[in-house]
């Protein structure tokens, strides 16, 4: 026994940090908010390094309006020798001040440790220093619990030992009364009794103001609930006493040994489920079930459990935190569980930390939707379920909403907090809102959202606010709700045709009649707590979807531009406000598009130049609202009842040659006949030309006046030029329009065998928008123009030569014989050139087996390689170059 009493000795040291190192890092994701004034929020910052946030609580003392109260657990005060035993902080608020230091700390206990005579010596019997005073922080109404999970005390059977038991001290009307609440300062000392109970690790009110404190630490850390009302902590108070038993006080007994290191009362949260009169308590035991933890639900006449509900992953500390409210208002309280170490398959399949909360719907008396509700984590090590608070109708929409805690997510690990709104079917699955933690730390993480609470409204303005707590960084974040609009917009356009012919417009200070149509938008606002009228900005835009640097179809007949902004004031609650203006549509010389639809587009949003309610505060739009509202009107066409032009598009390609030569500028002239034969007509036609790489456009064919005249241009369209020439806007039904195109061929290549020029009629149409494509294909050739020119000199030479006399041993190369030059030249006048040509020259070497020309060296000029089957210069003579 005593090895396992100094074994739970060293757990019970480490327990509140073990909740403590539950957050490591982070990662949060940013979403739109909704009705929490994130931009101004007030901020209570209390002494540095006290965990001044640890803990919060709303506080209504005397009636009057709401404040705030702090817990700070290492937080000095001006107990005598006493370190870093905490304080709870009251913190008033005002509405004109967003940057709050006012915070005093609350006289719950001015005393140093007690001490006692035993026997002969005097024996200190407390131990206040790091009891972590002000860890739990509740209030009823006027009253006020304030507790110390780590308060030792000595009892008297074993002087030399202190149990951590935990204190609690209760505050009523204001602190009328005051006194201590320590259930489990008992005769049950040690481990195996409640000696390690840490009463007031977790706390909670009845609505009746009855006092529920957990007790982790009890029978060997099977934990303990314990529950006494008010009037009987009060009466059984004396100050000379440190066992105070109160009367009719409800408590959880020991169970067998299966249950120890279990640590029920961990989180505690209150709340009807068996069906009677008397609320029921509900308790985590996130290290029971062989360590998939469990929530028990315990009846709140007899403290007996009613029903037990069992986490579904080893370690995930299922049960850390717990609360109950009704999010789907249905009239039964549901119960939500926070696990905030489950784990999740990551993208590279390993296991991530990330956090769950599990929603249980009550449809009856303990009885809940087999599947419960969860909402998972994304952040690694984030700790996402820490905390949950039920934060009451946020929205006002009739449904309960509630706060979850991330205190080590966002990007730098500042801690975030998850506004989920309830619905019907429980809670939706993603936020509306999300805070994020502003504040950084360097000792440890800032854990912005580690306490929570909401459910009060501080302002008055109708609407419930929330406190968040940031104890690394010793502040504290009180957000106000903003009164929500709810708000519904609708367009019309009449007719939805505009008819270029039908002209019953004037453009103000000109002549101009125009075509247009009659645009009305109305309004409507209603929700509660707004003033009377509502003021929205509403933007108008016309023809907004097009690319960009398009022309715009339609102008605001009142101001002749494309856009029109107004503010209009709406009744809160009243029948709709609308407004008429007029539309209308440009010359048709200033576009070319009329067969798209003309989108009319609505924003609108509230006013934000109108001033602040009586609270300080902006009414923010129900962020489920429609703000983007979308009409369209159409051209009117010459294509029958359904104004749906169908065209026939045939295309004809003709050319003056069939092929183009190798080195040539090839001039090349194209015509083509482009024909409508279809029953209405096509909308921006054009003749879409893409031409082989190796040619060049020149322009269109002027001189034909049997041809049309083109407007055409040469463009780059996904890296390839293509020829776009306008046929008309529209081409009209039985349209036939002759063109030609002028192009230049001039960079074949010798490994091509042909080239294509590509034809196509396209248009904007919807229906048979496109010609089938037309190919005209050239052959590619080769044509060489070939001379060859020769001479000799001298041309004659008579024998017998005069005055020679044969040489027997020749030297020089007049000893062989008098010269005789022999002169060819080859030329090729294109186009194409010629390669691999064969010239083959012939010449009387020898006659009778005597020489009769000798050859002595071949001279050339030019790309050419000579050979020869005959020696050149055989008696290797002098040759002369003279």
């Amino acid at each position: 026994m005593e090895r396992r009493a100094r074994q739970y000795l060293k757990t019970c040291a480490h327990l509140r940090l073990a909740r403590l190192c539950l957050f490591t890092t982070g990662l949060a994701q940013l979403c739109a908010g909704f009705n929490l004034d994130v931009d101004h929020p007030s901020v209570y910052t209390g002494p540095e390094g006290s965990y001044f946030g640890f803990s919060v609580e709303f506080y209504l003392p005397n009636a009057s309006r709401f404040s705030v109260l702090v817990g700070a657990p290492k937080a000095n005060t001006s107990q005598p020798n006493i370190t870093e035993g905490g304080a709870v902080f009251f913190c008033p608020w005002n509405q004109h001040q967003h940057a709050n230091s006012s915070c005093q700390s609350l006289d719950f206990d001015t005393k140093g440790n007690d001490f006692r005579m035993v026997g002969s010596t005097s024996q200190q019997m407390e131990f206040k220093s790091h009891q972590w005073f002000g860890a739990t922080v509740r209030s009823h109404g006027d009253s006020i619990l304030a507790c110390a999970p780590l308060y030792h005390w000595r009892t008297w059977k074993e002087i030399a030992a202190s149990d951590v038991t935990g204190n609690c001290f209760l505050s009523i009307g204001n602190f009328s009364q005051l006194v201590q609440y320590a259930p489990c300062r008992s005769d049950m000392d040690g481990p195996q009794g409640q000696g390690y109970c840490q009463g007031g690790f977790s706390a909670d009110f009845t609505k009746s103001g009855r006092v529920v404190l957990g007790g982790p630490g009890s029978y060997f850390w099977q934990g303990q609930l314990l529950s006494a009302s008010q009037q009987n902590i009060v009466k059984a108070y004396f100050p000379d006493y440190f066992i105070l038993p109160a009367s009719e006080q409800l408590h959880t007994r020991q169970a067998q040994s299966f249950y120890d290191d279990s640590y029920l009362g961990y989180s505690v949260a209150v709340g009807e489920f068996t069906g009677d009169t008397d609320e029921d308590f509900v308790t985590g035991v996130p290290k029971g079930d062989l360590l998939f933890g469990y929530v028990a639900i315990l009846n709140g006449t007899n403290i007996k459990t009613v029903s037990n509900i069992s986490g579904t992953q080893m370690g995930a500390y299922f049960g850390y935190a717990v609360a109950v409210t009704d999010v789907n208002s249905d009239g039964f309280d549901d119960l939500l569980v926070g696990a905030p170490m489950f784990m999740v398959k990551g993208p590279n399949g390993q296991f991530e930390e990330v956090g769950q909360v599990s929603v249980y719907l009550q449809d009856g008396p303990l009885s809940f939707n087999s599947d419960p509700q969860v909402l998972t984590g994304t952040q690694v090590y984030g700790r996402f379920g820490s905390s949950i608070a039920p934060l009451g109708d946020l929205n006002q929409d009739g449904y309960n909403d509630v706060a979850l805690g991330c205190p080590f997510g966002g990007e730098h690990q500042q801690g975030v907090v998850y506004i989920y709104n309830g619905h019907a079917g429980g809670l939706m699955g993603t936020p509306s809102q999300v805070l994020i933690g502003q504040w950084a730390s360097t000792n440890l993480p800032p854990s912005f959202g580690f306490a929570i609470r909401g459910n009060k409204d501080l302002d008055e303005n109708g609407y419930p606010d929330v406190l968040v707590g940031a104890f690394g960084v010793d502040r504290v974040s009180l957000y106000r709700a903003r009164p929500i609009v709810n708000a519904s917009a609708t367009l019309l356009i009449t007719p939805n045709m505009l008819n270029p012919e039908e002209k019953s417009c004037f453009i103000p200070q000109t002549s101009h009649v125009v075509s247009c149509v009659s645009l009305t938008f109305c309004l409507t606002a209603n929700g509660r707590h707004l003033p009377h009228n509502i003021a929205f900005s509403v933007d108008l835009q016309l023809d907004q979807r097009k690319q960009k640097g398009a022309v715009r179809r339609v102008n605001f007949l009142s101001n002749r531009q494309p856009s029109l902004q107004q503010t209009i004031s709406v009744q809160n609650g009243a029948a709709e406000t609308c407004r008429e203006m007029k539309v209308y549509l440009k010359d048709e010389s200033e576009f070319r598009d009329k067969l798209s639809s003309i989108y009319v587009t609505l924003n609108f949003t509230l006013d934000s130049q109108a001033p602040a309610d009586r609270h300080g505060l902006q009414p923010i739009l129900n962020y489920q609202t429609q703000q983007l509202i979308e009409q369209k009107v159409q051209i009117l066409l010459d294509c029958g009842e359904d104004n749906i032009c169908v065209p026939d598009l045939k295309l004809a390609v003709h050319g003056d040659r069939k092929e183009v030569y190798l080195g040539d500028d090839n001039s090349l002239t194209l015509t083509f006949n482009a024909r409508n034969e279809g029953e209405g007509g096509a909308y921006e036609a054009e003749l879409y030309v893409v031409p082989p790489p190796e040619s060049e456009y020149i322009g269109i064919v002027r001189n034909n006046e049997s041809l049309s005249e083109l407007t055409c241009s040469y463009e780059m369209e996904n890296q390839t030029r293509v020829v776009i020439c306008d046929l008309g806007n529209p081409m009209k039904s039985k349209t036939s329009l002759w063109g030609g195109l002028r192009f230049k061929v001039p960079h074949l290549k010798d490994k091509k065998r042909t080239v294509q020029f590509e034809f196509q009629i396209r248009s904007k149409n919807e229906n048979n928008s496109r010609s089938e494509l037309v190919h005209y294909t050239l052959d590619v050739a080769v044509s060489a123009a070939v001379s060859f020119l020769g001479a000799s000199h001298p041309e004659n030479v008579i024998f017998p030569l005069v005055n020679w006399k044969a040489t027997k041993n020749p030297e020089m190369e007049q000893d062989i014989g008098p010269l005789v030059q022999h002169v060819y030249e080859m030329t090729n006048k294109g186009p194409s050139l010629i390669s691999h040509t064969l010239l083959k020259v012939n010449c009387p070497v020898k006659l009778h087996s005597h020489h009769l020309l000798y050859p002595v060296e071949i001279i050339t000029q030019g790309p050419l390689n000579c050979s020869t089957n005959t020696s050149i210069n055989p008696f290797q003579v002098k040759v002369s170059h003279s």
